[in-house]
């Protein structure tokens, strides 16, 4: 679904940068991050934004947004925030890659490249199942319109678009040759995320690539990871350890940590670690570093651990 906001104060997001939206389902508060588009011209002092929001079945803003979102409703937002964004000066070419809602913060990126008159080229590769499936297509079909964007559609259950089938580095070669070279801003699922950053490692072109993910890799816990006790120092919880994250345990046991995307991107769920070791579920690095700030949606405790919460 896509929904327009209009902030009552001012609210730039610079493009690619997501933003909190906060509802209350049942009397308690959620919050998910979104990355959104501006709408009303880049001159405009407090411009509207426009979010598209995949439905989860999991999902609880999701959900209450699609069952419940109406002209007229109140929505809290927060500040924009977010490294994926667009360097200074632009480079002469530029390469995205998107699948599914991945397309959110680089279609924010190639909107605000057309409304500051970006003279260079930009090539968009985008996956979806099929032509059905592809969001805001007339912003798409107008972007192609212009001289120095391409955009590329990509159909897994479909002979429609220009390639067929998920990720594979030779549609890179048939779209892209260059694509070693240039720039390249990925967001998507981890597996594609994860597929782009081999691809121009093998060529040793890893610093051209820029990534966001929008959900977790799955990462097999270590064994040891569980046992032991978490203790929440603020709250005076102590539960057993499972070995999920943090903030899953945290919820597990009844308390109701401050977060938002729950994916490490947005840094709103940070607490700091008292003792005890945690271990990154996105890297599998640990740590053990007392009175250190982690994001406890990303962390899991290994053996005993104290965080303040």
């Amino acid at each position: 679904m896509t929904i327009t906001v209009q902030p009552t104060q001012p609210c730039r997001p610079a493009p690619g940068q997501h933003v909190s939206v906060s509802v209350r389902v049942n009397g308690v508060r959620h919050t998910r991050c979104y990355s959104p588009t501006l709408v009303g011209g880049a001159s405009a002092r407090c411009p509207d934004l426009r979010f598209t929001i995949g439905r989860h079945p999991e999902g609880t803003v999701s959900r209450h947004l699609y069952e419940h979102a109406e002209v007229g409703g109140v929505l809290e937002l927060g500040p924009p925030a977010g490294e994926f964004v667009l360097p200074h000066p632009r480079p002469r070419r530029l390469l995205f890659i998107a699948a599914g809602s991945g397309l959110t913060p680089v279609l924010s990126m190639l909107t605000g490249l057309a409304a500051e008159g970006y003279d260079g080229s930009a090539v968009l590769v985008y996956y979806t199942r099929t032509p059905e499936h592809v969001p805001r297509r007339s912003e798409l079909d107008a972007l192609a319109e212009l001289p120095n964007v391409e955009i590329v559609h990509a159909h897994t259950r479909s002979d429609a678009g220009l390639l067929r089938g998920r990720f594979d580095p030779a549609h890179l070669t048939a779209v892209a040759p260059w694509y070693a070279d240039t720039p390249t801003y990925v967001c998507g699922p981890s597996e594609l995320v994860d597929r782009v950053r081999e691809v121009y490692a093998d060529r040793g072109s890893g610093a051209m690539v820029k990534t966001e993910e929008f959900t977790l890799p799955t990462v097999a816990l270590n064994p040891g990871d569980a046992g032991g006790e978490v203790s929440y120092a603020a709250s005076g919880v102590v539960a057993a350890n499972t070995g999920s994250t943090l903030l899953e345990q945290a919820e597990a046991a009844g308390l109701t940590p401050e977060h938002g995307c729950r994916m490490g991107i947005c840094h709103s769920c940070t607490a700091v670690r008292l003792s005890g070791c945690t271990r990154d579920v996105r890297t599998g690095d640990v740590d053990s570093e007392p009175g250190r700030r982690i994001q406890v949606c990303v962390n899991a405790p290994v053996g005993d651990v104290v965080v303040e919460l």
